[in-house]
């Protein structure tokens, strides 16, 4: 099932977090992602250059996502905004990144002759 996008766009302003927290909270209560690990892509190619008023932008978004239960997904941030993130200690799932509970496709532990089994 693919997660539906939600596309945000720039210039930001300061205080003009409510258009998309609203936008997102409608794509949740639409039943986007399903069940209770419901993810929305949030494309934040066409934000413009990375700045605080993305950060707090992204940081309410996924404050709402986990409101309701659900999560947000970043598709196409720039270098600098994933450094700006970095930066300020957030930590946002990235499309096409692995999640960190799941291994990578193709990779598998080995076990050592002399390991006990668990």
């Amino acid at each position: 099932m693919t997660p539906p996008v939600l596309v945000l766009s720039g210039p930001l302003a300061p205080d003009g977090v409510s258009g998309p927290c609203d936008a997102l909270r409608a794509l949740m209560d639409s039943g986007g992602g399903g069940g209770s690990g419901r993810v929305v892509v949030c494309d934040v190619a066409g934000l413009g250059p990375a700045g605080l008023a993305a950060v707090n932008l992204l940081a309410r978004l996924q404050l709402t996502a986990r409101r309701a239960g659900g999560r947000i997904r970043l598709r196409d941030p720039s270098p600098a905004l994933c450094a700006l993130l970095d930066l300020v200690g957030l930590r946002f799932e990235m499309e096409g990144q692995v999640e960190q509970r799941e291994p990578p496709l193709g990779v598998e532990e080995a076990v050592e002759p002399g390991d006990p089994a668990v």
